[in-house]
C-alpha cells in the first residue's frame, strides 16, 4: 500500500510538473511585454484601418449614438501619431505618480528603515506568534518594492531554523504574504496609484471626466490584510508544516549564525527607529489636524468633505513626504544619512530601477492612447456588454468570473501593471456600460492578479525564491516550490473571492468615494 501510495504521489508530482512546464515554455514563449505593447500598438493601427473599411460601427446602448470606428491607417492617422507620440507618454496618468511615489520610498528603502521596522517585528515576535508576524510583515512589505523579496523572505527562513523549525515552513509563509497577498495592505504603495491612473485612462473611454483615486480600493484591501494574514498562518500550520514534518533536516543556528540578517538591531539602528517614530507622530498629528476639525485645512475647501479632498487627490505626495521625512530621520538617528547627498543618492538610486518601467510605459501609453482615438475599445465595450447582458451574468458571477480570468492570465505573464494596462482598456469600459465602476472591477482584478503570484513561473522573483529554497532543499525546482505554495494560492482565491462577495452584497464602498455601481448610460461618451 506504501509503494502505491509512492507511486500516486510521483505520478501526481509528474503531471503537476508537465502541466508546469507547459505553463512555462507558453510564458517563455510571449515576447517581453515592452515589445508586446509596441506589437499590441501597431496591431490597433491596422485594426483601425479594417474596422473603418467595413464600417464597423455600433449605437450607444443608451444615447443611441453612432460610434464609428477611426483609422489611424491614413495620412490624418499618420499625422495624429507623430504629433501625439510624445504626450501621450508624458501625459500617461501612472507615470508620473508612480515616479514620485518611488521617489518618496527610494529614500525609506536605501537609508535602512523599511528592513529596520521588518528585522524588528520579526526578531521580537513570540515563537507561537512567529508565523502571523511573517505573513503580516510579508503583507506590508509591498508599500515598497522588492525589499519583501530580497530581506524578509530569506530572514524569515532564518528565524524560522534558529526557532527550530523547519526554514522553508518560515520561507513559505514569507513568501505568502509577499507576493499572494501583493495588493492588500494597511497603506498606500506604488501600486496603487499606477493601477489607478490606468484605470482611469480605461475609465476615460465612456466618460472622459471619470476619476479614480488611488486611493480607490483602500477599504477593501485595509481589511484584506488580515484576511490574508490569518489565512496564511492557517494555511502554513495545518497544511504545508505536516508536508515538511520528517523531511531534510533544517540547517543547524550554527550554519547560518554569521548571517548580518538575524543579528539584533544595533544602538544605531535603535535610535534611527526613534527618530522616524516621533517625527511619524508628527506627520500623523498634522494630518489629523487637517483632517478632523469640520473646516481641517486638508478638506474640500467648498463642501467640507474629505472623499473629494486635497487629501485624497495628494495622498501620492503624501507618500512622498513620509517616504523622504522618515527615511531621512531613521538615517539621521542610524547614521545612514550624513549628508544631502545621501538623500539624493536614495532616490537617484530608487530611479536607476525604473528604467525598464519607462520603457515599458513608453509603448503602452502608445498602445492605450491608439486604442482611445480609433474608438476601438468603446466599440468592443459596447459589444462585449451586449454580449454579457444577453448572458443574464449579474455582478458577483460576472467579478468572481474576472477574478479567475486575472489568476489564469497571471500564469503566464507576471507583470501586474502590464495586465492591467492590457486588460483595462477592454474590461472598465465593458463593465461600466454594465454599471459596475472601474473601481470594483480593478479590485476584481488585484485579487486575481495577486493569488497566483505564488504559482506562476512567470513572477519576476519565482527564480529568486527558487535559490532561497535550494539552500535548505538542494534538488529544489519549479516543482517543489509551486506544490509547496499552491494551498497559499487555492485559499486566498477561496477566501478573497467570499470577502469580495461579502463586500459587494453590503454594498460597501471599496474605497473612499469609490461607488458600488453606476447608473448604467449615465456616462455618455
Amino acid at each position: 500500500m506504501t509503494e502505491n501510495r509512492k507511486a500516486g504521489s510521483v505520478h501526481t508530482r509528474g503531471a503537476v510538473n508537465r502541466f508546469l512546464d507547459v505553463v512555462e515554455r507558453i510564458g517563455n514563449a510571449l515576447p517581453d511585454p515592452t515589445t508586446l505593447f509596441a506589437l499590441l500598438a501597431l496591431a490597433v493601427v491596422l485594426l483601425s484601418g479594417l474596422a473603418a473599411q467595413f464600417d464597423l460601427a455600433v449605437a450607444h446602448p443608451t444615447t443611441g449614438k453612432i460610434i464609428a470606428p477611426v483609422s489611424l491607417l491614413s495620412v490624418d492617422g499618420l499625422h495624429r501619431i507623430l504629433t501625439g507620440l510624445v504626450t501621450n507618454f508624458t501625459s500617461f496618468a501612472p507615470l508620473g505618480t508612480v515616479l514620485v511615489a518611488m521617489i518618496g520610498i527610494g529614500v525609506a528603502e536605501v537609508s535602512g528603515l523599511i528592513g529596520a521596522v521588518m528585522r524588528m517585528l520579526v526578531l521580537r515576535s513570540p515563537r507561537a506568534l512567529l508565523t502571523p508576524v511573517v505573513v503580516f510583515c510579508g503583507v506590508l512589505s509591498n508599500a515598497a518594492s522588492e525589499v519583501g523579496y530580497v530581506l524578509l523572505v530569506p530572514l524569515a527562513a532564518l528565524i524560522f531554523n534558529a526557532a527550530g523549525r523547519h526554514p522553508v515552513l518560515g520561507l513559505a509563509a514569507a513568501f505568502a504574504g509577499v507576493s499572494g497577498g501583493y495588493s492588500a495592505n494597511l497603506v498606500l504603495g506604488t501600486i496603487d496609484p499606477l493601477l489607478a491612473g490606468l484605470s482611469q485612462e480605461a475609465a476615460r473611454i465612456i466618460d472622459p471626466a471619470y476619476i479614480v483615486s488611488p486611493a480607490a480600493n483602500y477599504y477593501f484591501m485595509f481589511v484584506s490584510t488580515f484576511l490574508i494574514t490569518g489565512l496564511g498562518w492557517w494555511v502554513t500550520e495545518r497544511l504545508v508544516a505536516p508536508r515538511l514534518a520528517g523531511s531534510e533536516r533544517p540547517v543547524s543556528a550554527d550554519d547560518v549564525q554569521s548571517d548580518d540578517l538575524v543579528k539584533p538591531l544595533t544602538s544605531a539602528e535603535k535610535r534611527g527607529l526613534r527618530f522616524a517614530a516621533a517625527l511619524f507622530a508628527v506627520l500623523t498629528g498634522l494630518l489629523l489636524w487637517g483632517l478632523l476639525p469640520a473646516n481641517g485645512f486638508l478638506r474640500d475647501p467648498q463642501t467640507g468633505s474629505v472623499l473629494h479632498s486635497p487629501f485624497l487627490k495628494g495622498i501620492v505626495a503624501i507618500i512622498f513626504v513620509y517616504g523622504v521625512g522618515l527615511g531621512t530621520a531613521y538615517g539621521v538617528g542610524a547614521g545612514t544619512v550624513k549628508s544631502d547627498r545621501d538623500v539624493i543618492r536614495g532616490m537617484s538610486q530608487q530611479m536607476s530601477t525604473l528604467g525598464g518601467y519607462m520603457v515599458l510605459v513608453f509603448f503602452a501609453a502608445q498602445f492605450v492612447a491608439f486604442f482611445n482615438w480609433t474608438n476601438l475599445g468603446l466599440i468592443m465595450a459596447v459589444e462585449g456588454a451586449q454580449f454579457l447582458k444577453t448572458a443574464g451574468l449579474h455582478q458577483i458571477p460576472l467579478m468572481l468570473a474576472f477574478i479567475l480570468l486575472s489568476a489564469l492570465i497571471n500564469l503566464v505573464m507576471g507583470s501586474a501593471s502590464a495586465k492591467w494596462a492590457l486588460m483595462a482598456p477592454v474590461f472598465v469600459p465593458m463593465f461600466m456600460l454594465l454599471g459596475h465602476p472601474p473601481e470594483v472591477t480593478q479590485t476584481a482584478y488585484r485579487i486575481g492578479d495577486s493569488v497566483t503570484n505564488v504559482i506562476s513561473p512567470m513572477m519576476s522573483y519565482f527564480a529568486l525564491i527558487i535559490a532561497f529554497v535550494q539552500r535548505y532543499v538542494a534538488k529544489a525546482g519549479i516543482g517543489t516550490l509551486v506544490s509547496l505554495m499552491l494551498p497559499y494560492s487555492l485559499t486566498f482565491m477561496a477566501g478573497w473571492s467570499l470577502l469580495f462577495i461579502a463586500w459587494l452584497l453590503l454594498g460597501w464602498p471599496v474605497g473612499p468615494g469609490a461607488p458600488t455601481s453606476l447608473a448604467v448610460g449615465s456616462a455618455a461618451p
